[in-house]
């Protein structure tokens, strides 16, 4: 003989509420954006809309300007600086398109910063990115593999 046990469909929905309350917080963790306690301490003035679609650069862009299309003219240099931590590092900042190319951009003083300067030399469109975990990496802890990214436009035009 065979029982056949029947349950009821608020039974199931209550014992699925913890899974679903887990998946909702790991599922956060990828789209956390801005710093940490350990981020960029830096604040940066609101940017003034000049061409159509672009911002002014300013001297250095930071984390917070991230999403952002930022107008350059040739012989300008843009300084990028995202702070990071040993445990949650940048990548390095990468530059695809055209218009830039890459400069000096001093020496990086603390593990996990990323720091790049390019000069705007030609009229043209460049996409920089770096991104960084957004868990740190710690054997005892749960671990993660959401990222942090971070995406500038920048257009290049002459004066």
């Amino acid at each position: 003989m065979r029982l056949h046990r029947t349950i009821h469909p608020r039974t199931l929905a209550l014992a699925a509420a913890p899974l679903a309350a887990v998946t909702l917080l790991l599922a956060g963790c990828g789209t956390q954006s801005g710093g940490d306690a350990g981020g960029s301490g830096t604040v940066s003035p609101s940017p003034t809309t000049s061409r159509k679609g672009c911002t002014e650069a300013k001297a250095e862009l930071g984390a917070a300007d991230t999403g952002h299309t930022f107008c350059l003219t040739t012989g300008e240099v843009l300084r990028i600086s995202l702070d990071g931590t040993t445990s949650k590092p940048w990548s390095p900042v990468k530059a695809d398109g055209g218009g830039l190319a890459a400069t000096n951009s001093g020496i990086v003083l603390q593990a996990g910063d990323a720091s790049a300067a390019f000069k705007a030399v030609s009229p043209g469109t460049a996409h920089l990115t770096s991104s960084r975990p957004l868990c740190p990496s710690d054997p005892a802890r749960i671990s993660c593999k959401g990222l942090q990214e971070w995406t500038v436009t920048v257009v290049v035009a002459k004066p």
